[in-house]
């Protein structure tokens, strides 16, 4: 689609508003020098960004410490979760002087579809289902490709454990996944202990949580962090469906042991569209061994002749529902748009 061309006025707006931009940026970083030269600004140190607001942002210094920055005008923006190098300021604030590499980006696309970074350093995602609102094992399918998509290792958290008894269906489902290697923990807020498995599988991690909306996300997140002051949203009772309560990518402290979480609805809810048919393969971790070995290089792995993951799954070593999963993934993603 072709992109719709600006009048002579929107195009003057759009050079107008860069403009000034560049201005200010230019006088912020001559304040920065003056005042770096004058002795306002001590030696660089390292430090973790844990909140961004645009071009400011919280740093939290190696003593633990936060303090209120903004980026040198050289910089790209930074996300939650980026490590930097930044000098402290005589009234406390701070400006942050560079970037650290990353080890791993968590992306969503933007309201255009181009890939937005919103997290960095991310150890763990963590995808939650419950007993309410019923899991749909498709749905779990999605978050597994996403992450595995990210290269970051994910772990699957079966919450609301108080309401489920030994012979629920989800038990089954829980199996499923962890015959396919992935680790599944439980989880209750209403139970004493109920959190044990979850505090010791992040210890020395930083997670995120991902999951449908009403899974208890937010609840999870307030059991975890119970000197923050997080808002909990309520589960409807008409629609069985939370309500997201948090707006800025932050991250906490664990009050135990020593993993930390990066939160904000931006994080917990993402999606497949950026990827592609083969990045949806290799999101399925059964396919990987026969990917490759089809007798055709563009096998869809429906009907076709000599499909190698269809004779895995003929043989059993491909559940028919997660075939189904990739099915059904793969049509939306080649489904025209509405």
């Amino acid at each position: 689609m072709s992109q719709r061309k600006l009048s002579r006025q929107q195009r003057w707006r759009v050079e107008k508003v860069q403009a000034e931009r560049v201005k200010r940026a230019e006088k912020r970083e001559q304040t920065d020098q003056r005042q770096l030269a004058e002795g306002e600004y001590g030696p660089e140190q390292l430090g973790r960004v844990v909140a961004h607001f645009g071009r400011n942002m919280e740093v939290e210094g190696t003593d633990g410490v936060r303090h209120l920055c903004h980026l040198r005008a050289n910089l790209d923006t930074l996300v939650t979760g980026d490590r930097v190098s930044w000098r402290e300021a005589s009234d406390g604030s701070g400006v942050v002087e560079a970037r650290l590499e990353r080890y791993s980006t968590l992306e969503r696309p933007d309201a255009r579809g181009r890939l937005k970074s919103v997290a960095a350093n991310i150890d763990r995602i963590m995808i939650v289902f419950a007993v309410e609102p019923e899991p749909h094992p498709f749905l779990i399918d999605r978050y597994l490709v996403a992450a595995e998509a990210t290269g970051i290792a994910p772990a699957l958290v079966l919450n609301k454990m108080d309401l489920l008894d030994e012979h629920h269906a989800l038990h089954a489902l829980a199996s499923r996944y962890r015959t396919l290697g992935y680790p599944v923990i439980g989880a209750s807020t209403r139970r004493d202990g109920g959190l044990e498995d979850l505090i010791a599988a992040m210890d020395d991690t930083t997670a995120v949580f991902v999951g449908q909306s009403g899974v208890g996300k937010s609840s999870l997140i307030d059991a975890l962090l119970p000197d923050e002051s997080l808002a909990v949203g309520e589960l409807s009772v008409d629609s069985r469906k939370g309500r997201h309560t948090t707006t800025t990518a932050r991250l906490y402290h664990f009050s135990q042991g020593s993993g930390a979480l990066i939160d904000s609805p931006g994080i917990r809810e993402f999606g497949l569209g950026h990827l592609d048919e083969q990045q949806v393969e290799n999101g399925f971790i059964e396919f990987r061994p026969y990917l490759g070995h089809c007798r055709f290089r563009d096998c869809r792995h429906r009907l076709e002749p000599g499909c190698a993951i269809l004779t895995a799954a003929e043989n059993g070593e491909i559940l028919p529902e997660r075939l189904e999963s990739f099915r059904r993934i793969v049509h939306e993603l080649n489904a025209p748009p509405r």
